[in-house]
């Protein structure tokens, strides 16, 4: 059963890296639309860490595990198309395209926990369903490194880098005088 699959607990990491969430940083910036941005991805990661919570919180034996893991599947997919429908400023404009993926790999690992849980367990389905929900969280990753200002690494990830001028983080107190 999924509540007892690795792949699942990956929030936990987002979780702990979120606790201490960089996004919210020192400097205060003056562009607006960076500024709803940010406030956009701390909703949604504080978001992730309360479905880590949540999911670690139900009971794998009760009856009702399945529903109430495949309810907060379907709020964390809904968490990720609000994501992804966010105007990305152009200071992270290389993430836009990664927020879709992981939108649509959660699409995708929501819809096939559906097919494995729904009736009767199909494990093939519960498959699919964590190799998706594993490529969306590895996207969430690597977008929480972008807006800390840290070159991603990991398997099939390529960075173009630009002049250390013309990028900025989200949390770059150099806006503000200092």
């Amino acid at each position: 059963m999924i509540l007892k699959n690795k792949s699942i607990k990956t929030f936990s990491i987002i979780a702990a890296i979120c606790i201490g969430s960089l996004l919210v940083g020192c400097g205060k910036t003056q562009d607006p639309e960076l500024e709803a941005y940010k406030a956009s991805m701390t909703e949604f990661y504080d978001k992730l860490t309360e479905y880590d919570g949540s999911m670690n919180a139900i009971d794998p034996a009760s009856e009702t595990a399945k529903t109430q893991l495949l309810d907060i599947l379907d709020q964390m997919n809904e968490s990720y198309k609000v994501m992804a429908a966010a105007p990305v400023p152009d200071q992270f404009s290389g993430i836009a395209d990664i927020s879709v993926e992981a939108a649509d790999y959660m699409q995708k690992a929501d819809e096939f926990y559906h097919m494995a849980y729904d009736n009767d367990f199909d494990a093939s389905s519960e498959m699919l369903a964590a190799q998706y929900y594993q490529r969306a969280n590895n996207r969430v990753l690597v977008m929480l490194q972008v807006l800390h200002g840290e070159v991603p690494e990991g398997e099939g990830i390529s960075v173009e880098t630009q002049s250390t001028y013309e990028i900025s983080t989200i949390d770059d107190s150099s806006t503000d005088g200092e």
